[in-house]
């Protein structure tokens, strides 16, 4: 009979406190994006042993979208030249301030299926960008309404139009990632500038996305299923990830089958492994011509 009063005193008391915990709990969880608690736990697999890459993959994003996406609305908002420039300037500064992040699904999983990357390490790498990519955009809108600027945008296309706009927007993700790929392999592991290398190839690869955003506008474009799917994520307005079948297809399959492509291209070519896989042909890339010895001795 003492433990039934004790139990019922504990239970008035904490009934109060309990019911306030509740309520700010489901007010906090009303901000958070979907799956924001799964991305950020994944950071800590294997023991932390990746969380220096799940760090710069996540503010590597932030920073990829806050500078990137501002060209246009908060910068060069009345100057194409200028948003251009912003953009341009944007693309360097994300990689530079990032720690030189992947922020993008599709270079992850180039990079796996070429050996640069674990698979472990892979996954905990998207898993900050889209952790990065859903909480950028909510809180860079927040901003935009209270200093009443221009909203974000974001890649997208109609999902209610016809089969054929799909495949013609599945082509042009396909197309455009594939040649980002391609840039990517050639200002990081064929050219080389020398002391200026970094900027030099940041710059080029710059310039390299925004003529494909001019070149394949059909889709956006994207070419980075993050940014893709964290605008549609929150541009719904539901906080919920899409339903839509088309937009995983459009935005997840064409880019990923684009790396492999391009990553199969680019095994062929240096004669490196193929996920984990050696390549019956191949490699195509020259081979520096042997150092000639001169083995006569030298008479006095």
């Amino acid at each position: 009979r003492g433990s039934n009063l004790y139990c019922s005193a504990v239970a008035f008391i904490m009934k109060p406190v309990v019911t306030v915990i509740s309520s700010f709990v489901k007010d906090l969880v009303e901000y958070f994006p979907p799956g924001i608690v799964v991305f950020v736990a994944t950071g800590f697999i294997a023991d932390g042993a990746f969380l220096k890459e799940f760090r710069h993959e996540f503010v590597g994003s932030l920073l990829m979208i806050a500078f990137t996406f501002s060209a246009g609305k908060w910068i060069g908002k009345e100057s194409v030249n200028v948003a251009w420039v912003s953009h341009f300037l944007g693309v360097i500064a994300a990689d530079y301030f990032g720690g030189g992040p992947h922020v993008n699904p599709a270079v992850t999983l180039s990079m796996w299926s070429l050996g640069k990357c674990s698979y472990t390490e892979g996954y905990v790498r998207v898993a900050a960008q889209l952790g990065g990519g859903l909480v950028a955009f909510p809180i860079f809108h927040a901003i935009s309404v209270a200093l009443d600027w221009e909203p974000f945008g974001g890649p997208e296309f109609n999902m209610d139009d016809d089969e054929e706009h799909a495949v013609e927007a599945f082509m042009s993700e396909f197309c455009a990632t594939f040649l980002l790929m391609i840039l990517i392999y050639l200002v990081n592991w064929v050219l080389n500038f020398g002391t200026f290398h970094y900027w030099i190839k940041q710059s080029l690869t710059a310039l390299g996305i925004r003529a494909l955003i001019e070149i394949f506008p059909t889709a956006g474009p994207a070419m980075n299923p993050m940014l893709a799917t964290a605008w549609a994520t929150f541009g719904t307005g539901n906080s919920q990830f899409p339903e839509d079948m088309d937009h995983y297809i459009v935005y997840w399959l064409a880019p990923g089958l684009a790396a492999v492509l391009a990553s199969l291209c680019w095994a062929l070519y240096d004669g490196g492994p193929f996920f984990g896989f050696t390549l019956p042909i191949g490699p195509f890339k020259k081979k520096p011509a042997p150092v000639e010895k001169d083995d006569k001795k030298k008479t006095s």
